[in-house]
């Protein structure tokens, strides 16, 4: 756990020192901060100390191999569905894993996803942000599971991660490319893309409802197959 500890301590460092330079030397600090390089590296940071804490809180090699896998699954179903524009099944499959495997192995089939389908479809600066998008979604549905919600909840979770994804997304590009950085700017790079997001959000909730209750099942038989323990942390 030390390696992800050093990563998230680095990730305040950062995000403090990139706070302050400005209050600091006030003026134009165009030349010193480039804030689209400053939030990849923290996400990608982040990332890490994720990946460190998986590797810490494995229990065996087969629990490895188990996360690859679904990750795996979970890029392949991405892959087919690329032509259809914010159609993005392995958002329910992720929310599904995290929801049984707990929130390490939830983040990490959510990162696999993207890293690994982007293989076939591009990979670029925006890969740390869609790793980091949809690892968040597999974290979060393994918390969800604490309350038992029913159907309906996790419909209306899935709804709720296609806009979280979008933003997430929204946010990367609007810090990295546009001027100034304004609450306003920000506002018009959430709402110019409300129809793909709407339309993420829509297909999962169609995924979840079709084939949720089932994936759950199957996943659920994986872990007490594969003898899985969740990690208090």
């Amino acid at each position: 756990m030390l390696k992800s500890y050093l990563c998230l301590l680095l990730v305040l460092i950062i995000g403090i020192t990139a706070f302050l330079v400005p209050v600091i030397f006030p003026g134009n600090q165009d030349w010193v901060l480039n804030y689209g390089l400053i939030i990849t590296l923290m996400v990608v940071l982040l990332i890490l100390a994720f990946f460190f804490a998986f590797e810490a809180s494995a229990m065996s090699a087969k629990e490895i191999a188990l996360i690859a896998m679904l990750g795996a699954i979970s890029a392949v179903s991405r892959v087919p569905f690329a032509a259809i524009p914010s159609v993005q099944p392995c958002t329910f499959f992720i929310i599904c894993s995290g929801y049984v495997f707990g929130p390490l192995a939830g983040f990490m089939v959510g990162a696999l996803t993207a890293l690994v389908s982007n293989f076939f479809l591009g990979q670029g600066p925006w890969t740390p942000y869609q790793m980091l998008a949809w690892g968040l979604a597999g974290l979060s549905a393994a918390f969800l599971r604490r309350f038992k919600p029913g159907i309906l909840v996790l419909l209306i979770f899935g709804l709720l991660w296609g806009y979280f994804y979008g933003w997430i997304m929204n946010t990367w590009y609007w810090v990295s490319f546009a001027y100034p950085l304004t609450l306003r700017t920000w506002f018009i790079y959430q709402f110019s893309s409300i129809w793909f997001d709407t339309l993420h959000a829509v297909s999962n909730v169609l995924f979840l409802s079709l084939f949720g209750a089932k994936t759950l099942t199957l996943l659920e038989r994986f872990k007490k197959r594969f003898s899985w323990r969740v990690s208090a942390s």
